[in-house]
């Protein structure tokens, strides 16, 4: 497939069959949550039971998490090395079996960077068999480049985040289980910084990673099966201006009052060991520096 033919379009089709035709390491990073595989009959007081226009969320669960290991695997490939993607999924329970995210994610070819908790403040599936669920997971995963299996070090403003996200899921979108632009942005804006490149979402929905690429000012690729998804999801990266408050709000929380090179240049502390007695002082400003991600 020619660039022209893929590059800032939304391609239609099977996730793992476009992605097969796509050219090696073209994407920097990517942001996705596919279909979860509850079964289509899962529903609580709060929601209806989720079904996919043009897709089932309904396989025997090894077929499942072997085609997530394919595609997974296909990402990887058309990923340039030292690259990054976010895979948004849950952990789920089917009569009393657990089935986590990380059974599959450990057979793929990624190195998984970091578990990340979204904290989405309100549960779906409200029954009393367990504690509300009301978090779900985001996992970094990683493309060593050569033998570096770490990736280069996130700049303060981003990592002080820290790897609990909270966010309330997208609400008033016409896709039954949306993530929030501030997901997508998050990622990409904290890996990515003020480098421009090509992001990729193989389960596009309704655009949400692709109008949060379009806004920071990256190419993107979509790959999404129902038309009308896809409809819903060029209408808003046409309309991307709309959304672009939301992305403000996003950034606006990626910041330091002083960096540690800055408090090194100044003699100011930075944490290093002293070998006076002055354990009280030095204990009352690691205080100051972590409290409120104040650094």
């Amino acid at each position: 497939m020619k660039q022209n033919e893929y590059l800032n379009k939304i391609i239609p089709g099977d996730a793992l069959s476009i992605l097969k035709t796509l050219p090696d390491e073209i994407v920097d990073m990517g942001v996705t949550s596919p279909p979860y595989n509850k079964g289509e009959n899962k529903k609580g007081w709060l929601v209806k039971n989720v079904k996919y226009v043009g897709a089932t969320d309904k396989l025997p669960e090894d077929l499942y998490q072997e085609s997530q290991i394919a595609v997974l695997n296909e990402l990887f490939r058309v990923t340039k090395d030292g690259g990054s993607f976010f895979y948004n999924h849950k952990i789920r329970w089917e009569k009393g079996e657990i089935f986590h995210p990380i059974d599959w994610l450990k057979k793929t070819k990624w190195t998984v960077r970091q578990e990340i908790i979204w904290d989405r403040m309100i549960a779906a599936n409200i029954r009393g068999w367990r504690f509300w669920q009301v978090e779900e997971r985001i996992y970094w995963l990683y493309k060593p480049k050569g033998k570096n299996l770490i990736g280069e070090e996130l700049k303060a403003k981003h990592a002080l985040l820290t790897s609990i996200w909270r966010f309330s899921p997208a609400r008033k979108n016409s896709h039954p289980a949306p993530f929030p632009l501030s997901l997508p942005i998050r990622a990409i804006y904290s890996v990515m910084d003020e480098k421009k490149g090509v992001i990729i979402d193989p389960y596009c929905g309704s655009g949400t990673t692709l109008v949060a690429a379009k806004i920071l000012g990256h190419n993107f690729i979509g790959i999404e099966i129902s038309k009308e998804y896809i409809k819903h999801a060029n209408e808003r990266i046409n309309n991307f201006t709309v959304e672009q408050k939301y992305v403000n709000e996003e950034i606006a929380k990626h910041f330091v009052t002083k960096t540690f090179k800055e408090r090194k240049e100044n003699g100011e502390f930075t944490g290093k060991y002293r070998v006076k007695n002055n354990k009280s002082e030095d204990k009352q400003k690691i205080l100051e520096l972590f409290s409120y991600g104040k650094v």
